[in-house]
């Protein structure tokens, strides 16, 4: 009885192994499918002559050149890289310490703060489009980098919150109890003790973050109307007139302004390991 039993579960482990490499392959050709036609969509002179996966008649590098050359793309880098990375700080900063309070400590109302912030996942950008705008106006930031650090500081706080307040939860109260023991406040406590365990979770909630605004393309358009301050979601525009769109060009700049939140990824993607399992400080 024992070695059928044995027999029926490596028959059911095998067939669970199976079923999980076809999902991970169905999973990798939709992601990678529409990248490798990009890829070779960026190499065509004319894309729309050879549409889909054909392979070009020749390497055109022109959309790369004149990216690089006219449209002096590293000035755009420049501006989403400054502006991504300025709100990401302000808002992980804000952000890690709130949930230090509401995951560590008891108050009144702690329920209802939690609901609130986690209620803002699902308000729409564009529900808030008058709103902000009419701040940005008042506060006479329109059409400046301090308008999108401002808005994408204020953006995403909901994911971020609950990423780091997660991974807070899983650390033991008996470290932060001796850090307590030995003198240290509630700040030196969060700076000493409970970052540097909980900086997996942080640095995570920090990337997807930094992807999000890296991306953004709605605010973007909407605050930022001088060329110069343009960030390199709303660079893609310009490739489109209204009597003619540059798809060499266009699809040459998506493959530029991509490679950076890949490389970050590939950079930090042992955060996410780490951040997903729930670190090594739980029991």
């Amino acid at each position: 009885m024992k070695q059928k039993r044995n027999e029926k579960r490596q028959q059911l482990s095998g067939f669970t192994r199976i079923f999980t490499y076809l999902c991970l392959i169905w999973a990798l050709l939709v992601s990678l499918t529409p990248l490798v036609w990009l890829l070779l969509s960026s190499f065509k002179k004319d894309p729309l002559a050879r549409p889909g996966f054909m392979l070009p008649e020749s390497i055109c590098l022109d959309g790369y050149i004149s990216t690089f050359r006219d449209l002096h793309v590293m000035r755009y880098f420049g501006n989403s890289m400054f502006i991504s990375f300025v709100s990401v700080l302000i808002s992980i900063v804000m952000i890690s310490m709130s949930a230090y309070v509401v995951a560590r400590l008891d108050f009144k109302g702690k329920g209802l703060l939690s609901i609130l912030l986690y209620s803002t996942m699902f308000i729409p950008p564009t529900a808030l489009t008058y709103p902000v705008y009419n701040l940005v106006n008042r506060m006479q930031i329109y059409d400046t980098r301090s308008a999108l650090i401002l808005i994408y500081s204020c953006s995403g706080i909901a994911i971020s919150f609950f990423v780091i307040k997660n991974y807070y939860t899983n650390i033991p109260k008996e470290m932060e109890e001796a850090a307590r023991i030995d003198g240290c406040g509630y700040v030196q406590t969060w700076q000493r003790v409970i970052f540097p365990i909980a900086r997996p979770g942080i640095m995570t909630a920090a990337v997807l973050a930094f992807l999000n605004n890296w991306n953004e393309y709605y605010w973007a358009s909407l605050v930022i109307i001088t060329r110069e301050k343009m960030t390199v979601p709303a660079l893609l525009s310009t490739f489109t007139t209204a009597f003619r769109t540059n798809y060499n060009g266009l699809f040459s700049a998506m493959v530029v302004i991509i490679l950076p939140p890949v490389i970050l990824y590939c950079v930090f993607s042992k955060f996410f390991v780490e951040a997903l399992s729930g670190g090594a400080v739980k029991g």
